[in-house]
């Protein structure tokens, strides 16, 4: 593993004696974009309040940016970015006015901030509007503007709170192709996010968490772990009657039919597709098309959940 953006261990905060975050430890890489999920209410902003050093835990320790909180927290103010889910701006200022006096706060020099204003404005397509007020945007070009914000000091890290939110699909991809290009840029990007697909198709690692991380891995990771790998395949007809043959391969682990199709459970799809689909045409199958057994993030992320509430209510009961 290459060197960490944020470590922490045992990161825990409570509230009116409820534990918000508990016993967080946690490791992402740098140059890497996480994927933090859980429902509402399940401590991802305390989390990330406490990363930021906007609040301080009440145990353990983390280190940010290569600053460990507590011990300087301005220094690590200053090398993250924060879009929060509720963004503050200006609604009288001008677009170009509310970046030029933020910009200010992080001590960038006029010429600065006026280079970092135009690229970010350019980039989220937000140059056309950047003279008008705020108070006369849309809740999405408000959203574009907040990010541009976040990131008008380049900093090392940043943190993402819904940043697709309340966006068209249009003004979505752009914040999604936006990421990409920080990460290209070698920055770690925090992503808190609901929406599921972008989690899926951003983020390097994802964390699933509730109080407590649940789980952590990539996104194939966590279906592996929770499905398997498999192979679906198409036949021109009831795949029923191919179920047996399917199951005498010593390789296949189980197969199963559901009309036409055969949905074959393996431990390496890649390596054993090609006997497999030709002990099935042998046999005389109908074989019409092969693709990968596929299940989607939020298949992965409902199925977790649930397993996790009914581990708590079988602990529950066992007390």
């Amino acid at each position: 593993m290459g060197p960490l953006a944020i470590e922490t261990i045992g990161l825990t905060r409570h509230f009116a004696g409820r534990a918000a975050v508990d016993d967080l430890t946690l490791t992402i890489p740098a140059g890497k974009v996480f994927g933090f999920l859980g429902p509402n209410g399940a401590g991802k902003t305390t989390t990330v309040r406490m990363l930021t050093a906007l609040i301080a835990p009440l145990g353990g320790t983390a280190c940010v940016a290569g600053y460990r909180l507590g011990e300087n927290d301005e220094a690590l103010r200053r090398a993250v970015g924060i879009l929060t889910e509720t963004p503050g701006l200006y609604d009288r200022l001008s677009a170009r006015q509310n970046l030029t006096f933020f910009a200010q706060l992080y001590d960038l020099d006029s010429r600065k901030a006026a280079m970092q204003t135009e690229r970010y404005l350019r980039t989220l397509e937000l140059w056309g509007r950047r003279d008008d007020p705020v108070g006369g945007f849309s809740r999405g070009m408000r959203q574009k503007l907040a990010i541009a914000r976040a990131l008008l000091h380049e900093p090392e890290v940043v943190f993402l709170d819904e940043p697709t939110v309340g966006l068209d699909p249009e003004a979505s991809k752009i914040v999604r192709d936006f990421v990409r290009e920080l990460r290209a840029e070698g920055r770690t990007i925090f992503l808190t996010t609901h929406n599921l697909a972008d989690a899926d198709e951003l983020c390097d690692l994802i964390g699933i968490f509730q109080g407590r991380l649940l789980h952590l891995d990539t996104p194939a990771g966590l279906r592996a772990e929770l499905f398997g790998e498999g192979t679906r395949i198409t036949l021109a007809g009831d795949a029923a009657p191919w179920v047996p043959t399917t199951e005498a391969l010593s390789f296949v682990r189980s197969a199963a039919a559901t009309g036409d199709l055969l949905t074959v459970a393996l431990d390496a799809p890649d390596d054993q597709n090609p006997t497999l689909v030709a002990a099935l045409v042998a046999t005389g199958a109908p074989v019409r098309y092969v693709t990968p057994q596929e299940h989607t993030l939020e298949e992965v992320y409902l199925q977790l959940l649930g397993n996790a509430r009914e581990t708590r209510q079988l602990v529950g009961a066992g007390r």
